[in-house]
């Protein structure tokens, strides 16, 4: 069978792979993006559509901080707004530990060089959200964080990495990945794609095509829930988390509240679908209810999951295969991958076009996982 040739094959086609495409169409080089499903089909096009850089782990935040001017002029990037508010984020404490907490988090920031993340006491609180529940104190704030839509996002980087060229191949499950000479060949849907280029953003699925090419990473899939309510009376403005609570939320326009924040329902990945745990999500709406308790009864209209690829340490894989040169990873974000989409592309493409990224990714490295037998397929 002949091979169709190109200059980079990308497998996965959500937001990091749809954009590293975008970043290698506009530095010149033909990329083909495999997708066994279609773009937003898990993590990208399901998640809550953060935009934040509050809370990073430390390692991320250089990333965050340089994704978030992108997202500032998105539409320049993708030719669409993907629904971007800059609402801000809140974190909230409930406790003394919890602000004494939050407290060492934002001087190590400074410390670091980054002024995003403030602290704030009890009364700036209640005049930014002020329906919150009396006996919380303090919160670290940053105001300039928000919010997207995932699916408008996802649909965006899809209809700008065509117009650049990019041809993306749908409901093409990677069965093959060979090496052949100083090429890659990589076998899906009855076609063969060849390119001295091997990228993966295959997210929960990134650790199938690692074991591929000789990588390994321990990766564990996870079906996170959201769900959304009926329209309630506006109470709160920006989105919100707590320290010692799983929750994430905020309300849109319409009046419809969109909670979340980490309840876990069932991934089956060789299933291709994730399942809602119901006691979970009665989890998060206890906890709403404990932050707001002059909410009343709400009735939740639409619980989801969407399969995300979570990693050990909390930190995704960024960079080049240790195991073979030409190949380079980007997957397992662990849930907070939608804000960094725009850098981590454009990571991947310096990596490709000029050897060096300009932005520290040394703590992403596949280094810091063992090395398993290639082997396996994507389904």
């Amino acid at each position: 069978m002949t091979a169709s040739t190109c200059d980079a094959i990308i497998i996965g086609g959500g937001l990091h792979g749809l954009s590293t495409a975008i970043h290698l169409a506009e530095a010149g080089v033909r990329a083909v993006v495999v997708e066994k499903d279609h773009p937003g089909r898990h993590a990208s096009g399901v998640n809550a559509g953060g935009v934040r850089r509050l809370g990073r782990h430390l390692a991320e935040v250089p990333l965050s901080v340089a994704a978030r001017e992108i997202w500032e002029d998105i539409e320049d990037f993708v030719s669409d707004d993907c629904g971007f508010t800059a609402c801000g984020h809140i974190q909230i404490a409930e406790t003394e530990a919890e602000l004494a907490q939050q407290a060492d988090r934002v001087d190590q920031l400074q410390a670091l060089g980054f002024a995003h993340e403030q602290l704030i006491d009890k009364a700036s609180l209640r005049e930014i959200v002020p329906a919150l529940a009396h006996h919380c104190l303090g919160a670290i704030w940053c105001a300039d964080d928000g919010a997207a839509n995932p699916y408008r996002t996802t649909q965006a980087y899809f209809r700008t990495a065509q117009a650049l060229g990019v041809r993306v191949e749908l409901g093409a499950a990677v069965t093959a990945i060979e090496r052949l000479g100083g090429d890659w060949q990589v076998s899906a849907a009855g076609q063969n794609f060849q390119a001295p280029v091997l990228v993966n953003t295959a997210g929960a699925w990134g650790h199938q095509v690692c074991r591929m090419i000789g990588d390994d990473a321990q990766v564990e899939p996870a079906a996170l829930m959201l769900m959304i309510t009926e329209r309630v009376a506006p109470f709160i403005t920006p989105v919100l988390g707590a320290v010692g609570r799983k929750l994430s939320f905020k309300q849109y326009g319409n009046g419809t509240v969109m909670i979340g924040g980490g309840q876990r329902g069932r991934a089956l990945p060789e299933r291709n679908i994730a399942e809602t745990k119901l006691a979970g999500m009665g989890n998060s709406a206890v906890t709403v209810k404990a932050l707001f308790p002059q909410l009343g009864p709400v009735n939740v209209v639409r619980c989801w999951a969407g399969i995300e690829a979570m990693m050990p340490d909390g930190v995704p894989v960024i960079g080049p295969s240790r195991a073979v040169k030409g190949a380079y990873h980007a997957f397992g974000f662990c849930g907070h991958g939608f804000q960094l989409s725009p850098i981590v592309g454009r990571l991947l493409a310096e990596l490709i076009t000029t050897g060096q990224a300009s932005l520290p990714i040394e703590a992403f490295s596949i280094d810091r996982f063992d090395v398993l037998p290639a082997n396996g397929s994507i389904g």
